[in-house]
């Protein structure tokens, strides 16, 4: 999400610093989005977190009283400090929207994306059905729709980092994955788009573009070494040789695997299947 979100602004031409952002869905996923959003330049009196109770701030004693919602609680005392307390108010103005949190496709309403700013950036991540579909998004206004599907244009998805960044750190047997690391890959993962030339509809590589993967094993292992969580001194041109080669080796085994019809190769029809399998199961 943070390596789809730079890319975005550089093509719309704002700064991670300056944007407003809304955030819907306050679980797991978004707090830890937020942090890496502030921790790479963005500016928390600018954000918005809401959850299924309203928003964060520093009036959620459900929030504050119980332990476990710790990252939450930290949230609430850095953002909104308006106590905006509904994602539609949140949306008003806002730059961004980064929306994690249950399938639609109602669950954001057009007027909503319409009330953002400007070449506004609409992240809908949720699955197996955005919370708004990309074409009901841009018709609000959205300039840029990403969702979490590969079958749309920007697909915002975890997947992207796990080849590059596991083999990043296991290769320098990192004691543990820091934030750094993670900013690191998002950063990786960005440059590796950039390079191909960025669009409102291209703003993260595709899972079928493995130079990406390499790149961010680089990034990752060098990141693991400055932060001294590396057991392993490697350089980057080491990481990023061994990374390829390893990376490389998985491809064209699960390839001829394929071809000797040991596995099958997976088709538009069997992922439209599974797709449609996942949906009915939602509606």
């Amino acid at each position: 999400t943070l390596a789809g979100l730079i890319n975005a602004l550089k093509v719309v031409g704002k700064e991670m610093g300056d944007v407003k952002v809304a955030m819907l869905g306050a679980g797991a996923s978004n707090t830890t989005i937020a942090s890496l959003i502030i921790q790479a330049g963005g500016d928390p009196q600018k954000m918005i977190i809401c959850d299924s109770k309203g928003g964060l701030h520093t009036d959620r004693a459900d929030i504050e009283a119980d332990k476990a919602f710790y990252k939450k609680w930290d949230l609430c005392q850095r953002t909104n400090p308006d106590k905006v307390n509904s994602i539609d108010e949140a949306m008003k103005g806002a730059d961004v929207l980064i929306a994690l949190s249950r399938p639609g496709p109602d669950v954001i309403k057009p007027e909503w994306v319409s009330s953002m700013a400007d070449k506004s950036i609409c992240f809908v991540c949720a699955n197996p059905v955005p919370e708004i579909y990309p074409h009901a998004a841009k018709a609000a206004g959205a300039y840029i729709v990403a969702t979490g599907r590969g079958d749309f244009p920007n697909q915002v998805n975890n997947s992207l980092c796990f080849p590059g960044l596991l083999k990043g750190a296991l290769l320098v047997k990192a004691k543990k994955i820091t934030d750094k690391m993670a900013i690191a890959a998002a950063y990786a993962i960005a440059e590796s788009a950039e390079k191909n030339g960025l669009s409102a509809d291209y703003i993260a590589p595709l899972m079928d573009e493995p130079q990406t993967f390499p790149a961010v094993a680089k990034a990752v292992a060098m990141q693991a070494i400055e932060d001294g969580v590396a057991r392993v001194e490697m350089t980057g041109d080491e990481v990023y040789a061994q990374a390829k080669k390893e990376i490389d080796e998985s491809r064209n085994l699960t390839q001829h695997l394929m071809d000797n019809n040991f596995i099958k190769e997976p088709t538009t029809e069997m992922i439209e299947t599974c797709l449609e399998k996942a949906i009915a199961q939602v509606e």
